[in-house]
């Protein structure tokens, strides 16, 4: 497609000197002898800049200027005028003016003036292009939920992704907060610049120091050379630091100072650097517990808390487990070139009332073992139970320590196995008696308003009187 380029100018020795000079160029020229005129063929056709004369008849340069920027923001404008002043400069450029050239211009002056405009132009567009072909690739489409918790999420996501605001994500082990991280990334400014994930439990607290700042070359023993740490690498996109809470004391305090002015130092020098890298941190701990017992520093957990989003446990959102399980069926079904129909009734409905304690990643090992292991057209119970990683009687690997733990592995006892029971016995009163709330309620020996409270817990269907 040829580049358009349209000449407004009320002197026809400039309009035709330029579109001949334009015309070698390769490109497409119209010509217009008034702003109104102008206007009237940009609104009729699609134009990619404007050599637009800053005097003429009828309405003035700047007011074209105002109403093309108006009208079609994406067109680029030159401005041209025989009386060039700072004033006049100042004024088209704050209108929103690519350029300014005076006349008389030399013809090499126009082609560079042109060609500047039009390279600007096509960056930008590119730069949209890769915006919009991230965003297809990493939408919240690819984060699988319609739980109330989830879009909640979403919607906190679009607030603060545009911004630099730092943001906690606050969640137990495989819910997928580095997911969450990277749509965060992905939504704001900073898509097409670096994203980096960083493990804070996977290094030593002298590797993770040189990992985050960089080191100056004899800082240590192999240290041949200088290195650049992910703080400076990530300037200009950014920093996920997982697990943040098994950072050090002495890794804190520099964190602190980084978040705050945006310096550090390198291992081994004494020179400042600078960095803009946003940081996204992550934690599966309760850092306020933490902080009360002096484990975590409270003014870096303040610093870290700006934008808090909790990131909810499958268990609490089990109505995203059937979406989710099929997304990974698909997934692995392709992988593994089977053809498999989906999962049996049973095999589902265990899927749903399962606890998950290792949350969306256990699930998608699963999924995964289960269609490597499927021989038949369908995942059914048997299947299922050979695969899935069950805690027998509801015995967990540790006896528990005291009453709190005693509790809790009471309370995940219930959640395991009783719900499956309870939520068996609602379906067969209700089956039993046709729907109907009242008559289930009054047949099994319960109050109506107490048997209609677990239907709801569990979202059954029953019918409508």
């Amino acid at each position: 497609m040829n580049t358009k380029i349209l000449i407004i100018d009320d002197e026809p020795a400039i309009c035709s000197g330029c579109k001949m000079i334009l015309d070698e160029q390769g490109y497409f020229l119209d010509v217009a002898s008034s702003g109104l005129q102008g206007l009237e063929k940009l609104r009729k056709d699609t134009f990619d800049l404007v050599l637009l004369d800053i005097k003429l008849p009828e309405m003035n340069g700047l007011e074209i200027l105002t109403r093309i920027k108006q009208e079609m923001a994406d067109v680029y404008v030159i401005m041209m005028t025989g009386h060039g002043t700072v004033a006049n400069t100042v004024e088209a450029m704050k209108k929103g003016a690519f350029d300014f050239i005076t006349k008389p211009f030399a013809e090499e002056q126009l082609v560079q003036a042109v060609a500047k405009a039009l390279e600007n132009k096509n960056l930008v567009r590119e730069n949209q292009n890769l915006k919009k072909q991230l965003y297809g690739k990493f939408d919240f489409n690819n984060i699988i939920g319609k739980n109330p918790l989830i879009i909640d999420i979403f919607e906190k996501i679009e607030r603060v992704a545009p911004l630099d605001s730092t943001v906690l994500l606050d969640g137990e082990s495989g819910t997928g907060k580095e997911l969450f991280a990277n749509a965060i990334h992905m939504h704001s400014n900073r898509a097409v610049d670096r994203f980096l994930a960083v493990d804070c439990s996977t290094f030593s607290p002298s590797l993770l120091e040189s990992e985050l700042f960089g080191y100056e070359k004899g800082a240590f023993t192999g240290a041949d050379t200088n290195k650049p740490g992910i703080f400076e690498t990530s300037s200009s996109g950014t920093l996920f630091l997982d697990e943040v809470a098994n950072l050090e004391l002495n890794i804190q305090g520099k964190l602190l100072r980084v978040l705050e002015t945006g310096e550090y130092k390198p291992v081994g020098s004494s020179r400042v650097k600078k960095t803009g890298a946003r940081v996204i941190a992550a934690t599966n701990q309760d850092l306020k517990k933490m902080v009360a017992r002096q484990a975590f520093r409270q003014d870096l957990f303040y610093r870290l808390n700006v934008f808090p989003i909790y990131i909810p446990p499958l268990r609490d959102r089990r109505d995203d487990i059937p979406k989710i399980a099929y997304h990974f069926f698909k997934l692995f079904c392709r992988k593994t070139g089977k053809k498999i129909s989906g999962f049996s009734d049973d095999a589902l409905e265990t899927l749903i009332n399962f606890n998950w304690p290792g949350n969306v990643r256990q699930l998608k090992n699963v999924v995964e073992r289960l269609v490597i292991m499927c021989d038949s057209s369908q995942l059914n119970q048997d299947v299922l139970m050979d695969n899935l990683e069950t805690r027998r009687m509801g015995l967990s690997d540790a006896i528990p320590r005291n009453l709190e733990e005693l509790k809790s592995a009471k309370k995940q006892f219930l959640e395991d196995h009783f719900s499956r029971v309870e939520k068996m016995f609602l379906q067969n009163a209700l089956s039993e008696a046709g729907g109907n709330i009242s008559k289930a309620a009054k047949k099994v020996g319960m109050q109506r308003s107490n048997f209609s409270a677990l239907v709801k817990k569990y979202a059954l269907q029953p019918l409508k009187p």
